[in-house]
């Protein structure tokens, strides 16, 4: 490792997550392509904090490993003290419904479906009754600024009012962390902006723990702190 990698920051005597020492490594026709490379950092309860990279440099695959979407193959990856890679598919499925929120930088809106059918789908699809669903997501769209555009169908929307929306679905059951991948590369400067201020008043208001992975150092800078990848290994770009 580097002489300035990161090193473990002790936020907290329990931090929320702790990742250390965390490789991932697959196959390639070229042989064995390491991704991330000895990473080790921790994620304080409340705080936001931002991983920066540019394409290519393992910071979606931190995040998927962070939601339980993937693996690290060396190293260990703790959620409130529990190791995330003995959980079997089924409790990481579990895990993810109960913990996680999750928004991408498409937002995976359905057309055929109203602005507050699509935040209130996936609480009906677990069994949550659709009248509270409903009452659910009218709060969760008010609460990203889009309280006018309930009955709305989303393609009738701009691109920064899917992404709200889409974050209003992924905050809907009330997370304990929002993990946002890219949530700003698809949109202009200043409707990128906007949504930044959401995903920051969110966990600002709501005390969710917030983690973004960007390429953009200004959308990086509206955190709490971030960190930088650069080849698969984790730097310091600054701290609190």
């Amino acid at each position: 490792m580097n002489n300035d990698v990161l090193a473990p920051i002790d936020f907290s005597d329990h931090p929320l997550y702790q990742v250390r020492h965390a490789q991932k490594t697959v196959e390639s026709p070229a042989g064995e392509l390491t991704i991330l490379r000895d990473v080790s950092f921790d994620v304080k309860a409340g705080e936001a904090l931002a991983i920066v990279g540019s394409s290519g440099s393992g910071k979606s695959t931190l995040l998927h490993i962070l939601g339980t979407l993937d693996r690290a193959t060396g190293g260990s990856v703790l959620f409130e003290g529990r190791d995330l890679s003995a959980l079997t598919p089924q409790e990481a499925a579990q895990f993810r419904n109960r913990e996680l929120g999750f928004v991408f930088q498409f937002h995976h809106l359905l057309p055929e479906f109203t602005t507050v059918e699509n935040v209130a789908m996936q609480a009906i699809i677990a069994g949550m009754p659709r009248r509270e669903a409903l009452e659910r997501a009218a709060e969760a769209l008010e609460r990203v600024g889009l309280s006018e555009r309930l009955n709305h169908h989303v393609t009738t929307l701009s691109g920064g009012e899917r992404q709200r929306a889409a974050i209003a679905r992924a905050t809907l059951l009330c997370p304990k962390v929002l993990l946002a991948d890219e949530p700003t590369g698809n949109l202009d400067e200043k409707t990128g902006a906007r949504v930044a201020d959401v995903l920051k008043k969110l966990n600002r208001d709501m005390g969710m723990t917030l983690v973004i992975v960007t390429h953009n150092r200004e959308l990086a800078d509206n955190m709490d702190r971030s960190l930088e990848l650069r080849s698969g290994e984790l730097y310091a770009q600054d701290s609190f």
